[in-house]
C-alpha cells in the first residue's frame, strides 16, 4: 500500500495535522477573549504547503523548464508559522479579539478538515473494493 498512496496520504496527514494545530489556536484565541491585553494568534502555513508543492500563488504548477515535471511532495519541507499581532498603540475596540472573525476561522478550519477526512475515506474504500473484488 505505500507505493500506492504514500505520497498522497503524507500530504494529506500533514495538512490535517496544520488544520488541527489551527484549531487549537482558535479555541485558545476564543479561551483567552476576556483576558485584559491579549492578543490574538495565527497558524499560517497555506502559503508554505504551496512552496512545497511546487504551486505559485493561484494554486497552479510552477515549472522552471517546459520539460520538467512536479516535485513529490516531502512533508518535512513546511510547518506551521506562528504569527502573533503585536500593535504598540492601544486604541480601544481595535486590538481586542474579534469573536466573529474567530468563528468565522474556526467554521472554515472544520470544513476543510472534514473534507480531508473524506478524501482519505474515499482512498481506503476504493481499496476496500479492490480487495473485496479481487477476492472473489
Amino acid at each position: 500500500m505505500k507505493g500506492l498512496f504514500a505520497s498522497h496520504l503524507d500530504l494529506t496527514a500533514k495538512v490535517m495535522d496544520m488544520r488541527l494545530k489551527r484549531q487549537n489556536v482558535v479555541m485558545s484565541n476564543l479561551a483567552n477573549m476576556e483576558t485584559p491585553n491579549y492578543k490574538p494568534r495565527r497558524l499560517e502555513f497555506e502559503e508554505d504547503l504551496q512552496k512545497a508543492l511546487n504551486l505559485d500563488s493561484r494554486g497552479k504548477m510552477s515549472k522552471t523548464s517546459g520539460g520538467h515535471m512536479p516535485a513529490v511532495f516531502d512533508a518535512g519541507t513546511f510547518g506551521p508559522e506562528w504569527v502573533k499581532d503585536f500593535k504598540p498603540r492601544m486604541t480601544w475596540g481595535e486590538d481586542n479579539l474579534d469573536l466573529d472573525k474567530e468563528m468565522t476561522t474556526l467554521a472554515k478550519n472544520t470544513m476543510m478538515y472534514n473534507a480531508l477526512v473524506t478524501v482519505i475515506k474515499k482512498n481506503f474504500d476504493g481499496m476496500k473494493q479492490i480487495i473485496t473484488e479481487g477476492s472473489k
